[in-house]
């Protein structure tokens, strides 16, 4: 078993993510996984990413506060443990556009 204490859970810098902190929680440095990561972001009021697409598919679950999740074929806003799944090449944009943080686990494959 590999455990990952939320204390000890380590940033990591995400490109084109704006007024967010990323933490990895399981996979990639953080434990060893064979087929998933779980990362946990938290955005400020008004922090956001880029219109961008992944070669895999994604999974978003709200832990606190609400998001607006954005494609390119409109927009959905996400509350607390809503969630949602983009497929590979399906581009996202997230946003906070409340006053308040917002916290996002997302589940990938490695």
């Amino acid at each position: 078993m590999q455990v990952t204490r939320y204390a000890e859970a380590r940033p990591y810098e995400a490109p084109e993510h704006y007024d967010m902190r990323c933490l990895r929680l399981q996979g990639k440095e953080a434990t060893e996984t064979d087929t998933i990561w779980i990362g946990l972001s938290h955005l400020l009021p008004g922090g956001h990413t880029s219109l961008k697409d992944a070669a895999v598919e994604k999974i978003y679950i709200v832990i606190a506060g609400e998001l607006v999740v954005e494609t390119v074929g409109g927009s959905v806003t996400l509350g607390v443990l809503d969630s949602c799944r983009l497929a590979p090449g399906e581009a996202r944009a997230l946003v906070n556009r409340s006053n308040a943080p917002a916290s996002v686990l997302l589940a990938m494959p490695t």
